[in-house]
């Protein structure tokens, strides 16, 4: 949220700074109040503007600062069927998800399924490969579900003379 207020403040300033140029200019008094007028409407206006931009989710196609990530986590997806993929991504170097649309595209939605339920199968999580390039969807794999952690290796007995281990089946115990 508070990323968004330094792209506001640019353009007020720049709406601001169109104002006093038509205010000091040598037009009509209505003129001059109109201007005033004008920025004082077009200002809210913006914001609010920018507000509801921040809820709806950004075309994938649109995302230039991020180009040439490599992979991100999809947290989530919601598919329309016919018209886009929608996805909440987690980016590395990036605190909050990002919210994003694919067009619909049949085999990408099969794979994102697919690389869900197999995540879900194995408890890991889906991963995204090269989320914003641009590529033909049937040439390379775009979702894939990550594989099980391997276990942690086990430890044997401490090199210690004096570590005793019983031998003793279940059986011999009276267990």
């Amino acid at each position: 949220m508070s990323h968004i207020l330094y792209p506001f403040a640019a353009a007020a300033v720049m709406v601001a700074a169109l104002a006093a140029i038509s205010i000091w200019s040598n037009h009509r008094l209505l003129l001059k109040f109109s201007a005033i007028l004008i920025v004082a409407l077009i200002l809210p206006a913006a914001y609010l503007t920018i507000l509801d931009l921040l809820s709806r989710p950004k075309p994938v196609s649109l995302e230039w600062s991020a180009r040439d990530l490599s992979e991100a986590t999809v947290i989530g997806a919601h598919f329309k069927e016919g018209d886009r993929i929608f996805l909440w991504l987690r980016v590395e170097g990036v605190d909050e998800p990002r919210y994003y649309a694919l067009p619909w595209d049949e085999q990408v939605a099969k794979q994102l399924y697919g690389a869900q339920q197999e995540a879900d199968a194995e408890g890991t999580e889906v991963r995204m490969n090269r989320p914003f390039a641009h590529r033909d969807m049937e040439a390379e794999m775009m979702f894939y579900a990550l594989p099980q952690p391997a276990a942690p290796p086990k430890q044997g007995p401490p090199n210690n003379p004096y570590y005793y281990r019983s031998e003793l089946r279940s059986e011999d115990r009276g267990v």
